[in-house]
């Protein structure tokens, strides 16, 4: 029988990390359990990630929107966060290149530290692209971009008509990246929340109904053999 790597080895997926909150309420227990079991599921996908042979991964941390939920769960969030930049060095060891997609600025000064000495670390690292989505949003990330191409269309470094596609990606956060294959939300919610928008133009799309904290090995295989069903055209025949 084949295995799993056999038909993931090369892809890169987006996983939005969805459920969490409702995962504890259905336990009596607080929301900001699920984030913390969410957490422990992160770091086991992963590493299962880098098992399978991925070029690269998309997670979807937390959302520029998600600064509107309880301040006691966004400290919760962010608390989970620092415990991860710890445990990212490990990465290191595994050859995987760390990137954090989204807009750092707003974020704890020392947690911005760690994430360029993090990026910097593992710079030339050859392994899975591991990108972290934090503080992210689809469309303030495009808006970004044409932001930046205004700028040098001002200073007369390029010519209007020089804004393409490609010069759009080239100001993305994911520069020099794979688009993802498919996008991937478990918990039985199917919309994209604002996650790679630009990227995501011809991804296919898996929905799962299991929230994250419940989430497997076996969950990212099934996947996996989903999108290998799936007929991917690109707008042709």
């Amino acid at each position: 029988m084949a295995h799993p790597a056999d038909f993931a080895k090369g892809l890169s997926i987006g996983i939005i990390m969805d459920g969490n909150g409702r995962w504890a309420q259905k336990r009596g227990l607080p929301r900001t359990a699920g984030h913390k079991r969410g957490a422990e599921v992160f770091d086991d996908i992963v590493h299962y990630c880098n098992e399978l042979g991925l070029s690269s991964a998309y997670f979807y941390a937390f959302s520029t929107e998600n600064w509107r939920r309880p301040p006691e769960e966004v400290g919760m969030i962010m608390k989970l966060f620092g415990d991860y930049l710890i445990k990212a060095y490990s990465y290191e060891k595994e050859n995987n290149k760390v990137l954090f997609m989204g807009d750092r600025t707003v974020l704890d000064p020392h947690y911005q530290d760690e994430m360029n000495d993090i990026e910097a670390k593992t710079a030339h690292n050859t392994g899975m692209v591991l990108n972290v989505a934090i503080n992210y949003g689809g469309r303030q990330e495009i808006v970004g971009a044409a932001q930046a191409l205004a700028r040098k269309a001002a200073a007369g470094v390029i010519r209007p008509e020089e804004i393409t596609e490609e010069a759009m990606s080239a100001e993305m956060n994911t520069a020099g990246q794979k688009d993802p294959d498919f996008i991937l939300r478990p918990s039985g919610e199917k919309r994209l929340s604002n996650f790679m928008l630009w990227q995501a133009a011809y991804s296919e799309m898996v929905e799962m109904d299991v929230l994250w904290p419940d989430f497997t090995h076996a969950d990212l295989d099934r996947a996996i053999e989903e999108y290998n069903t799936r007929s991917r055209r690109f707008g042709g025949i």
